[in-house]
């Protein structure tokens, strides 16, 4: 055991590379007499020793794979074979149940023999083994060479993205670089939508509904937070989670507030895309707000549907592919500002938030009391968790070049986002 006698960090602690070294300065700080800056760093620090020990553990799995297939038994054996036995083996060893430890031995060896470049980032504390699992697995259906430029281009950012957010891009890019192969992978997965249910500890039941179109999803879900609101608007007790679940239950059991629904009830989704992808000139992909990257013909299909939905329109900047400026086709009872604001941020600019502005609430970054006057300049969408969160604990932002924004946390760490969509170049 170590004696816990660091008091204070290492000016360097981010500089030190996960391993023993970091290894042993955490085992050795005394948290009784840290500041509470000083806890956020040790938290990044053991994410960076975490990961390292994640990617030393795939590298563990690969190793015992090859030595099945090349030492267990006389002469080598297929890989899947050496597959199947490894992954005996290490479920056995961890005590895992097989369907897990497939799982554990497939991603490791795909990412040491297949992904290095993840792996390296992995083992040097750059990404965390749920962001590694994202550039593997979301990457399995194209080729090795597509597979490459994707993380290529990704791996640097992937930090500074949520796992929601880089599977996001993962599928963007994956989709424009090689569409018809996106294509055939979509209509299998709709091939194979089901319903799951799932008992759980507490005696209650999760049920699913897996590999569904996702404008169906995404529609489903904005319906029920928009009734969700009109109860909690009229005094209902539940929870927002609580509604939203009712309603649903009641729509499958087709009596929510006794009427028939119909899709107009569903309201309008928010598609962004180019205009030569809806022209059905491209097979870029769009972007469906809440939910992300859909393919050219499934924007198409989404967009013909939207019969009196409000068009709203962006200039794009050529060289930042960034919105510029924007407006709509048709006017709507909403201010000139709401507007703006909506459509230079599709979604919550929170750090790692991806609700879509439409249904967040617009903040301004300074209070009423020091500047009575609203700009479009100091606006930003925020969901309500996000919005509540920031006034109740003091967080603060500022605008930065580029239209991002620099968040300050209460203990004084910052965090550069953007509610902007990244700029995604196309693959080759």
């Amino acid at each position: 055991m170590f004696e816990r006698s660091i008091s204070r960090l290492p000016t360097d602690l981010e500089q030190i590379p996960p391993g023993a070294e970091l290894g042993n300065v955490l085992a050795g700080l005394d948290w009784d007499r840290l500041s509470d800056h000083d806890l956020v760093s040790v938290i990044q620090a053991q994410d960076r020793q975490i990961s390292h020990y994640q990617a030393e553990r795939c590298w563990t799995a690969n190793e015992i794979t090859k030595r099945y297939q090349h030492g267990v038994s006389e002469g080598s054996v297929r890989f899947y074979d050496a597959a199947d036995g490894a992954a005996a083996e290490i479920g056995a060893a961890l005590h895992l149940a097989r369907r897990t430890a497939e799982s554990v031995t497939g991603f490791s060896v795909t990412l040491v023999r297949r992904r290095r470049p993840v792996f390296d980032a992995l083992l040097l504390g750059r990404i965390d083994v749920g962001r590694a699992r994202v550039l593997v697995d979301g990457t399995l259906c194209v080729s090795d060479v597509t597979a490459d430029a994707v993380i290529a281009e990704l791996l640097a950012e992937a930090p500074g993205l949520t796992a929601a957010q880089l599977r996001a891009r993962v599928r963007k890019l994956v989709i424009d670089a090689d569409p018809e192969v996106a294509r055939r992978r979509y209509e299998l997965s709709i091939d194979d939508r089901r319903v799951v249910v799932h008992a759980n500890d507490s005696g209650t039941a999760t049920l699913l509904l897996t590999d569904v179109a996702p404008h169906d999803a995404v529609s489903i879900r904005r319906y029920a937070h928009r009734e969700a609101i009109k109860f909690k608007n009229l005094g209902d007790s539940r929870t927002m989670d609580q509604l939203r679940t009712d309603i649903c239950i009641d729509l499958l059991k087709r009596r929510h507030r006794g009427k028939k629904i119909t899709r107009a009830d569903f309201g309008n989704l928010t598609v962004t895309g180019t205009a030569e992808t809806f022209a059905k000139l491209s097979d870029e992909s769009a972007e469906l707000a809440g939910f992300g990257p859909l393919l050219a013909d499934i924007a198409c299909q989404v967009a013909d549907h939207q019969q009196h939905a409000e068009r709203r329109w962006a200039l794009i900047d050529p060289d930042t592919k960034q919105p510029i400026d924007g407006g709509i086709t048709r006017r709507k009872p909403t201010t000139a500002q709401r507007r703006r604001t909506e459509i230079m941020y599709p979604t919550c600019i929170h750090v790692g938030c991806r609700m879509p502005s439409v249904d967040c609430d617009i903040d301004h970054q300074k209070l009423y009391s020091e500047t009575p006057v609203t700009c479009t300049c100091e606006l930003g969408p925020m969901c309500r968790h996000h919005h509540v969160i920031r006034h109740k604990y003091g967080w603060t932002y500022k605008l930065v070049d580029g239209g991002d924004f620099l968040f300050t946390s209460p203990f004084g760490h910052q965090y550069h986002t953007s509610g902007r969509p990244v700029p995604v170049a196309r693959s080759p």
